[in-house]
Formats: structure tokens, sequence, C-alpha cells
């Protein structure tokens, strides 16, 4: 991989403009990162400046980036601020991941006539929340209080529910398949793996957690905060990516460590952070935003709306009858839902996914995984633009707005 230098003009000038770019958007009443996402438009798709090859060798920026929004969405979650909100956080995870589930692969069974492994892949993409977009509103407004807390939450855990799911699922959609063309699928071995990457990519985390908060300890001074914590982001994330892990959760895990068996220094690190996060989101939504295949979203189709709506209409269904069966306040009843729209990053990992897998089972796992693609490319598109504005709006409807 040979990053070219005028590759690195070109982020240069991608973060001098969307500095002015999120500047713009802020002025319109609209998050910083749709401005950031914007101008990556512009110079991916429309004057194409960013060909493959260039976005190819920045993957990795975009890798770290997530690192640090995850380890932030770690770092708030404190166990005893988790108790306060009992355990309906349980109730809403459950039920917004499983009613999301269940309301995507009825609507497309409905769509499909009745084609069940093709509706249970549908299905599974649906619950994955992207977290990027949500952190980013948040951080941006300032937003304090019940919602906020729950919104962190239920972005870092859902992921993980997700890809649960999305085993089950596929492998359900592998063997209805592998029986139509008289192959055999092991379901058992396909359903079991997430669990095992999940519970791998939490120990490994903690691991480092621990290790990280024993040296932040022995500091002496809080200017070698930054460079800590990014070693150790990219540690978790590399070491994720080489294992199979999940490179979402295992640096959530070390900032959970951090929170919660290091005492006083959360907030020095939170300070430190202050100062990163903000370069960490242009270049993350900007790179996001050359990603956006424009082109894509003519291939919507039905299947596209279909999906965008009966995501959207299973995510506040479920978020809110979850708040209301685990008793949680009303304030997450009525606005929880709409900040957990975001999609992209995980549900385009799971179709791509899906699309190696099923590409070999017949002519209709070919099928599904076309379309998987072409439609997961296409909504998400909507549901990053659409994501962070509704986030914005649940935030500001919750009165937990601080600075506008």
């Amino acid at each position: 991989m040979h990053i070219h230098h005028s590759t690195i003009l070109l982020v240069g000038i991608a973060v001098s403009l969307g500095l002015y770019a999120g500047k713009t958007a802020r002025k319109a009443g609209m998050p910083s990162l749709l401005g950031y996402m914007l101008l990556g438009i512009i110079m991916g798709s429309f004057l194409n400046i960013f060909t493959d090859d260039v976005l190819m060798s920045l993957s990795f920026i975009t890798d770290i980036a997530l690192g640090f929004v995850a380890f932030t969405i770690g770092s708030e979650l404190n166990i005893k601020a988790l108790g306060k909100l009992g355990k309906g956080i349980v109730y809403i995870l459950v039920f917004e991941t499983m009613i999301t589930f269940i309301v995507v692969t009825a609507a497309v069974l409905l769509l499909t006539g009745g084609d069940w492994p093709f509706a249970l892949i549908f299905g599974a993409m649906a619950p994955a929340t992207a977290p990027a977009g949500t952190v980013a509103v948040i951080q941006e407004y300032k937003a304090r209080g019940t919602l906020t807390q729950t919104l962190y939450a239920v972005v870092g855990f859902d992921d993980g529910i997700a890809v649960l799911i999305f085993g089950f699922a596929a492998a359900a959609s592998e063997s209805l398949l592998a029986t139509e063309i008289g192959a055999s699928a092991g379901i058992l071995q396909t359903a079991l793996e997430p669990l095992l990457e999940i519970i791998a990519s939490i120990i490994s985390g903690l691991a480092l957690g621990f290790i990280y908060i024993k040296l932040l300890s022995s500091m002496r001074r809080n200017d070698d905060i930054p460079a800590l914590t990014f070693g150790f982001v990219c540690i978790a994330v590399g070491l994720a990516l080489s294992l199979g892990f999940s490179p979402i959760l295992t640096p959530m895990a070390i900032g959970f460590a951090l929170t919660n068996f290091s005492g006083r220094m959360t907030s020095t690190v939170a300070g430190s952070l202050k100062t990163m996060m903000p370069l960490v989101f242009i270049l993350f939504f900007f790179l996001a935003g050359t990603h956006l295949e424009l082109s894509s979203l003519h291939s919507l189709g039905l299947l596209g709306i279909v999906y965008i709506l009966s995501r959207t209409v299973g995510k506040i269904v479920g978020a809110g009858l979850g708040a209301r069966v685990g008793n949680s306040p009303p304030v997450l009843r009525k606005y929880l839902g709409i900040g957990l729209l975001s999609q992209a990053g995980v549900a385009i990992g799971l179709a791509i996914a899906t699309a190696s897998h099923f590409a070999h089972l017949g002519r209709h796992g070919a099928s599904i995984a076309t379309k998987v693609i072409t439609t997961i490319a296409a909504t998400s598109v909507i549901f990053e633009i659409v994501g962070p504005v509704a986030a914005k709006m649940a935030l500001r409807k919750a009165g937990e707005i601080q600075s506008d």
C-alpha cells in the first residue's frame, strides 16, 4: 500500500475545507458532520478527486476514527450511571433490535411473496446502528441527560446484538438456500461464531484497558495522555481487525474499563480527547462522504423504500416499547427511537460478508448477494444523512442540547 504525495495534499485540503463546511452546516442549523460529508460527496462522487486507490490507501484512517468513537462510547458507559437507568436499558436493547428485525423481515416477506432466505437477510441487516453520527451530534451540541446517556449505551451495545442476530439469521438463511441446492450448511457453527467473536472482543478490550489504566496512573504529565490513548485505540483496532474480532467492541471495552475501574482518571482523559475528537470527526465523515455512492441511489427501488420505512418503524416502535416495558422515563419512550436511525459501516460490512458467503449458493443465493449490496449501499446514503439530523431533533425535543 503506497500513499502518494498528492494523497497527503488532498487530506490536508479536505480537513481545512471540512472545517469550514462544518461551520456552514452549523449556521444552517444542521450538525457539522453533514457539512463534512457533503464536502466528501462533492470531492468523491462529483469531482472524482478521490479515486478508489486513494480511498483504499486511506481506509486505515476510518478504522482508527471509528476506534476513537467506540472508545468514547465505552468511557460514557459508567456502571453506576447505567444502574440509574435500571434494567430498562436491557429491555430497550432487546426490543429495539428484535422488533426492527421482525418488522423488516415481515415487510420484505410480503414484498417478495414469501422468500424466506431473502427476508431473513434483510431483517438481519436492519438492527445495526452507526454509532459515529450519534456520538458526533451529542459531542457537538454538548448534550447531557437521560436520553444522551441511553443513546451512548444503545449505540454501543446494539452493534454487538445486531451481529448476533445476523449470525443466527444468516445461518438459517444459508441452510434454507443449501437445502434448495442440495448441499448442507453447518447451522450451529455459523450461528455460534458471532457470539464467540463478541466475547473475545470484550475480553481482549478489557485486558488492554487494564494495562492502559496501569500506565495512565503512573503518568506524571497530562500532556502524555493523548499519545498513550491514541496508541491503545490503534492497538485495539489493529488487534481486532487481524484476529477477526469486533473493531467497535474492542476499543469500547478499553473506554469501559477506564470509566469503571480508574476512578478520577476518566475526566482527565476526556479533557485531553476534547481537542482530538473534532479532527477525528472531520476525517471520518469526510471519508464517509467520499464513499457514499450517490449513483447507487437509483438502485433503491421498491425494496430499498420498504427497507427504509420498515427499519424506521421498527426502531421507533421497538425502542418505545422497550422503554415502556422496562418502565423507563417518558423522554426515552418518546424520543429514543428517533435517535437510532443512522446506519452505515457495520451494515455495509454485514452486506459484504453476506455477498461473499451467498454468491456460491445457487442462483437464488447469488441474486440475494447482489441485491443486498446494492440496496444497503443505497439506503445507507439516506440513513447517514437523515440519522444525525433526527438524533439532533430527538435531543432538542428532550431538552438535552446545551450549546446551539
